[in-house]
């Protein structure tokens, strides 16, 4: 029996040997697949092209004659996202692809100076998500609790553009921007038209929730799916949907209703996505500053119209758009504060102030007018996911 076992002991001891000696094959590149020494020579060419175009752009905005205001340049962002748009073979999505140059251009303006934003706040609310996509991350955000202060910031200099939501496609205009123009000699420089996707988030599961917290404009934009999903629970506004995240973490049985950015934020639990009535919910968010910008051949126009308080003097100024082919888009009215009696009109356009046409309406507008102040012109932008 031992003489068995020595044998096949030498036997596994010969097979060991003669595997160990035998050379290895080598494993197979999958057809077509790159290889890491290609994926290298690339990223090296990409960190090299990606410096070439930051510091083209910071010698383009330092050549200028005033850098300051070069630093804020929607009509050229407003370009390359047409290129983007209109250039982009794959894989990566338009978004992915807008985000990658939004960075380099935010990164390399912000070596010249970087910009101070002042937006309706707390962080990751849906102004702070427009802010980030209008201004990339390189700039300084400074979030604020009111609408008002937002103005306040960039009308007393402590911020350079301020950011805050003007219309809502469900629920319609935001007063209290449009109010604000009545009050400071701001004017709109652009604008950003965000997709809005609200979800429901919290720490507990959906059986588990029995408060639901959001601001008035959200519950407001899902009303019908709250009411048919979550009967059970009471409604209850604060001032931001970041502010309601915050709650949904700290109160077990409390959810929000906020962005998928808010959930990661504050570490919560989506338990519904997408809960907005309207699919095609977008809000539209203004950039305040101070300063007008230049044609960039798709433009918006905006000013504020007081007219005579007697008949027909509506009608007869709004003549002024049809004789010069002008499309009017939007009008608001606001009763006059004090003891004057009759109504200021916002006014929107298509076109640029700039325009030969939109001039001529201008001035026309004008003579019919008891007060006309130019809000602005700024290029129109597409809704973005």
């Amino acid at each position: 029996m031992a003489k068995k076992d020595r044998k096949r002991s030498r036997h596994a001891a010969a097979k060991s040997a003669k595997t160990k000696s035998a050379p290895r094959a080598s494993r197979p590149r999958p057809s077509g697949g790159a290889s890491e020494s290609e994926i290298r020579r690339v990223d090296r060419e990409i960190v090299k092209l990606v410096s070439r175009r930051a510091l083209l752009t910071v010698k383009s905005v330092e050549n200028q004659s005033n850098p300051q205001k070069a630093l804020f340049a929607p009509v050229t962002d407003q370009h390359l996202n047409e290129l983007i748009q209109n250039g982009n073979p794959g894989p990566l999505t338009e978004p992915a692809l807008r985000g990658v140059f939004r960075e380099i251009v935010s990164g390399a303006r912000s070596v010249v100076k970087t910009l101070k934003i002042a937006y309706l706040g707390p962080a990751y609310s849906f102004t702070h998500l427009a802010a980030i996509e209008r201004f990339g991350t390189s700039a300084a955000f400074a979030p604020v609790n009111s609408i008002a202060a937002v103005f306040e910031e960039v009308n007393r200099g402590h911020a350079d553009y301020g950011i805050a939501p003007i219309e809502n496609s469900t629920d319609g205009r935001v007063i209290d921007t449009l109010d604000m123009f009545t009050r400071l000699p701001l004017k709109i420089c652009g604008e950003v038209q965000l997709a809005i996707h609200h979800n429901l988030m919290s720490r507990c599961q959906r059986g588990e929730i029995t408060e639901i917290y959001s601001k008035p404009q959200a519950l407001s934009q899902c009303r019908d799916w709250l009411s048919r999903n979550m009967p059970q629970s009471r409604l209850i506004e604060v001032t931001s949907t970041s502010t309601a995240a915050q709650l949904a973490r700290d109160k077990f049985g409390a959810g929000a209703v906020a962005s998928r950015q808010a959930a990661v934020q504050y570490e919560l639990q989506i338990v519904a996505e997408n809960i907005e009535d309207n699919k095609g919910n977008v809000t539209r968010f203004a950039v305040i500053g101070d300063e007008a910008t230049r044609p960039s051949g798709d433009d918006k126009t905006a000013v504020l119209l007081q007219i005579p308080h007697k008949p027909g003097s509506l009608a007869e100024a709004l003549s002024s758009f049809k004789k010069n082919n002008i499309n009017l888009t939007w009008i608001e009215s606001f009763p006059l504060k004090g003891p004057e009696v009759g109504y200021l009109f916002f006014l929107e356009c298509e076109g640029h102030a700039g325009d030969a046409r939109t001039k001529r309406m201008l001035a026309e507008l004008e003579r019919k007018a008891v007060r006309l102040e130019l809000l602005g012109s700024y290029p129109r932008s597409d809704a973005i996911e």
